[in-house]
C-alpha cells in the first residue's frame, strides 16, 4: 500500500539533497581541457531526465486513466519552467536561461517546498514529481555554477512579460475547461504560502505583486555582484 506524503520527512529532505549537491559536484567535474564536453554530456543527461520524466507522467496517466485537460495539458508553470531548462540546457540559450532561471527558483522551488502531492516514495508519482521539479532546478544551478549562464539587467521586463503571457492563458485555460493551472481558481489542498494569502480571486493580484518581488530579489544577487567588480576595475585602474 501506497505511503501518503510526508511534508519534510526523510524522502523529501533526501530530494532536497540531491536538487542542490548534484549540480555542486557535477560543476566541480566540469573542469579541465574537456569542460565543453563534459558539459554537453551533463547538458544533455539533464535534459534527457526531463524529457523522461514527462514520457512517464503521460504513460501513468494513458494507463491509469487519468485523462482530463488538467493533466494532459503542459499548462503548470513549473511545465513552462521545463521547457526553458531543456531550450538552456540543449541551445545554450540564454533567452531561454532567464526565464528558466526565474521560474525555476521562484515558481519550481515554491513547488519542491511545499509539493502538491500525497504519494511518497517509491510510488512513481512521488519519482516523476520530485525528478522533475528537482531536475529543473538542478540543471538551472548546474548551468550557472559550471557555464556562468546568467540573467541581466534586461531579463527582468522579458520575463515578467512572458510571467504575464503565462498568467493570461492559465486563467483563459481555466475559464474553458474548468481547471486550475497555476492555483489561479483554487488554493492547493495541501497547503502552501497561498494559505497566507487572501482569498480567491484577490490572492491572484497578490500572486502577481509577490512575483515581481522574486524577479528583484533573484536578480539582487547578479546585480551586487556587477557593481563590486565595476568598484574593483576601477580601483585597479587607479592603481
Amino acid at each position: 500500500m501506497t505511503k501518503p506524503f510526508l511534508p519534510f520527512g526523510p524522502s523529501h529532505l533526501a530530494t532536497f539533497g540531491l536538487t542542490f549537491l548534484l549540480p555542486l559536484l557535477l560543476a566541480a567535474m566540469t573542469r579541465g581541457e574537456a569542460r565543453d564536453q563534459i558539459a554537453r554530456v551533463v547538458s544533455r543527461a539533464f535534459a534527457g531526465v526531463l524529457i523522461a520524466t514527462w514520457a512517464l507522467w503521460y504513460w501513468l496517466i494513458l494507463s491509469n486513466g487519468w485523462i482530463s485537460p488538467e493533466t494532459i495539458l503542459p499548462l503548470q508553470l513549473c511545465d513552462w519552467a521545463g521547457f526553458a531548462t531543456i531550450g538552456a540546457l540543449l541551445a545554450r540559450n540564454e533567452r531561454s536561461y532567464e526565464l528558466a532561471y526565474f521560474w525555476s527558483l521562484s515558481g519550481t522551488l515554491q513547488a519542491l517546498v511545499t509539493p502538491a502531492l500525497f504519494y511518497d516514495f517509491p510510488d512513481l508519482r512521488f519519482i516523476v514529481f520530485f525528478a522533475f521539479h528537482g531536475g529543473v532546478i538542478a540543471a538551472v544551478l548546474y548551468l550557472a555554477f559550471a557555464l556562468k549562464m546568467r540573467p541581466r539587467i534586461s531579463s527582468l521586463p522579458r520575463v515578467a512579460a512572458w510571467s504575464f503571457a503565462y498568467l493570461v492563458v492559465a486563467l483563459a485555460a481555466n475559464g474553458i475547461f474548468h481547471t486550475n493551472f497555476g492555483f489561479l481558481r483554487a488554493k492547493p489542498a495541501s497547503g502552501s504560502v497561498l494559505d497566507l494569502m487572501a482569498p480567491w480571486p484577490y490572492y491572484i493580484f497578490e500572486l502577481a505583486g509577490l512575483g515581481m518581488i522574486y524577479l528583484l530579489l533573484l536578480y539582487a544577487p547578479f546585480f551586487v555582484a556587477g557593481i563590486l567588480k565595476e568598484r574593483k576595475s576601477l580601483a585597479n585602474t587607479r592603481a
